[in-house]
C-alpha cells in the first residue's frame, strides 16, 4: 500500500489530529473544526452555532480584547477567519511556515478560551441582526433559505444558519455556555495541520489540545423527509431578476451513489459547457449564471439548480429546466460528455488542493463529517470508474415529481405563478 499523503492521530482524549505535509507549500495552515452547526440546535436556540463562532473572537483568557486577537493575526499578515455549515463549525488561520507556532497559538486561544463575555456578546447580537438583515436584501442567497424551509419544515435542516433576529435577541450567555460545554468537547474536535512545515508538529498540537475535556458526544436529531408531490414557493420582492433555486431530493453523503450524483450534478450545470448552461445563457440569453450542485449531509441530500434569469421569460425557463432533466433520465450520457465530465472533476479537485488552506480544509472535513478519511485518489478512482447506466439509473431514482421543489425571489405575476404550478412536473 503506498503512502498516505497524511498523518492522521487520535489524542488520549478522543480528539482526532492530522497533518498534511505540502513541502513546497511557503504557507502553512491551522485549522479547528467541532461537529456542530444549525442542525443541531433546537428552534429556540436556532442561530447559536454562528452566534458562538463570532464570540470566540471577541476576546479570550490570554487576549482579553478583540482587538489584541486581531492585530496579531495582522502583524504576521496571516489569513484567519471562522465558519459555520449546518453540521461543522470552523475556525483557522493561515501564515508564512515560520509563523506556525504564533498561529497555532491563537487559533487554540479561540478554540479553547473564549470569556464570552456579557458586554461583547450585546455588541455582537447587534452585529449578527445586520448580517442577517443583509441577507434579507440579497435574494440570491435568501432564495436558498427559502428552499430549505419549503424541503425540510420546521426541523434544523429547514432553518437558517445564521438564525433569526428574534432568536438572536433573546439568546443568553447560560444558552452561549451551555450549548459549548455540550459541543465543545474533544470526542467533537479535529484540529488539522496543513502546508510546508518539514516536521509534523504533533507533539506541540498536543500541547495546546491535549487537555480538552470529554465527554458524551451528542448527535444531531435525525433530519425526515417527506414529499409527495411537486412543491413550489414564491417570496415576492421588487427585483430586476427572478432568482430560483431547484432542489431534488437525494441521499445522503454515505451512499454509494454519490459519485454518479456527482457527475449529474456537474453535467447539469458544473461548468460553462455543461447542459444547463449551454441552453439557459448560451442559447436563450435568459440567464448570467445558472450552476448544479450535489449538496450532501450526514443524513439528508439534494442536487440543486440555481440561477438569475429573466423575470418575463421565468415560465420559458422552467421549462426548459425540466426539460433537461427528463432527457437525463431518458437518454444514456454518450462517452465523450461523460468522460469530459469525470476529467472537469478531476481538475478542479486539483485546482482546489493547490492551497494549505483547501488541503486542511478538504482532509478535515473528510474527517469531521464522515469519521474516515478518502484521499483524492480514491476520490477520483470511485468517479472514474461510473458508468452512463449508473447515472442514468440514479437519474431515474431522484428525478421524479415526488422530489422535486421550487423556490424563487422576485416580482413575478399571479398569472407566472400559476402558470408555473401548471408546467413544474417531470410527467
Amino acid at each position: 500500500m503506498a503512502d498516505l499523503p497524511y498523518i492522521k492521530k487520535t489524542f488520549p482524549n478522543g480528539m482526532k489530529y492530522i497533518f498534511v505535509p505540502q513541502s513546497q507549500s511557503l504557507a502553512t495552515t491551522v485549522l479547528v473544526l467541532v461537529s456542530t452547526g444549525s442542525d443541531y440546535e433546537g428552534k429556540e436556540i436556532n442561530g447559536l452555532s454562528h452566534f458562538l463562532e463570532h464570540l470566540c473572537f471577541k476576546g479570550t483568557t490570554k487576549r482579553p480584547a478583540p482587538s489584541l486577537i486581531s492585530s496579531e493575526l495582522d502583524g504576521l499578515g496571516a489569513e484567519y477567519n471562522a465558519f459555520t455549515s449546518n453540521e461543522l463549525t470552523g475556525y483557522y488561520a493561515k501564515a508564512a511556515n515560520k509563523h506556525f507556532p504564533k498561529i497555532l497559538d491563537v487559533v487554540s486561544d479561540l478554540y479553547l478560551n473564549p470569556l464570552i463575555q456579557e458586554e461583547e456578546m450585546n455588541k455582537e447580537r447587534g452585529v449578527i441582526i445586520e448580517e442577517i438583515n443583509m441577507y434579507e436584501d440579497l435574494p440570491m442567497r435568501k432564495v436558498w433559505d427559502d428552499l430549505s424551509t419549503l424541503m425540510y419544515g420546521d426541523q434544523p435542516a429547514g432553518r437558517s444558519i445564521a438564525g433569526t433576529k428574534e432568536t438572536i435577541k433573546k439568546m443568553t450567555r447560560a444558552d452561549i455556555v451551555a450549548y459549548r460545554n455540550l459541543h465543545y468537547i474533544a470526542p467533537k474536535t479535529t484540529v488539522v495541520v496543513a502546508g510546508g512545515l518539514g516536521v509534523n508538529p504533533g507533539a506541540i498540537v498536543a500541547e495546546y489540545f491535549g487537555n480538552i475535556g470529554t465527554g458524551e458526544i451528542i448527535n444531531k436529531i435525525k433530519t425526515t423527509e417527506t414529499q409527495s408531490t411537486p412543491q413550489i414557493f414564491f417570496r415576492d420582492k421588487e427585483t430586476d431578476q427572478t432568482h430560483l433555486v431547484i432542489g431534488i431530493r437525494a441521499f445522503d453523503r454515505f451512499d454509494n451513489r454519490r459519485y454518479a450524483f456527482s457527475l449529474i450534478s456537474d453535467i447539469l450545470g458544473g461548468s460553462m459547457s455543461s447542459r444547463l448552461f449551454r441552453k439557459i445563457r448560451e442559447e436563450m440569453g435568459a440567464a448570467y449564471y445558472i450552476h448544479s450542485s450535489p449538496e450532501l449531509f450526514s443524513d439528508y441530500g439534494f442536487l440543486s439548480i440555481s440561477s438569475g434569469v429573466d423575470k418575463e421569460r421565468f415560465v420559458e425557463i422552467i421549462k426548459a429546466i425540466m426539460g433537461e432533466l427528463k432527457l437525463l433520465k431518458e437518454k444514456l450520457v454518450d462517452e465523450e460528455e461523460l468522460n469530459k465530465a469525470k476529467e472537469h472533476i478531476s481538475g478542479k479537485l486539483a485546482l482546489q488542493l493547490e492551497t494549505s488552506d483547501e488541503l486542511a480544509g478538504f482532509y478535515g472535513g473528510e474527517e469531521a463529517l464522515t469519521g474516515t478519511i478518502r484521499t483524492p485518489e480514491e476520490i477520483l478512482e470511485k468517479i472514474k470508474s461510473v458508468t452512463a447506466e449508473e447515472i442514468i439509473n440514479v437519474a431515474q431514482e431522484i428525478i421524479v415529481n415526488e422530489k422535486i421543489n421550487l423556490a424563487a425571489i422576485g416580482s413575478i405575476p399571479n398569472e407566472v405563478k400559476q402558470n408555473t404550478q401548471s408546467i413544474f412536473t417531470l410527467d
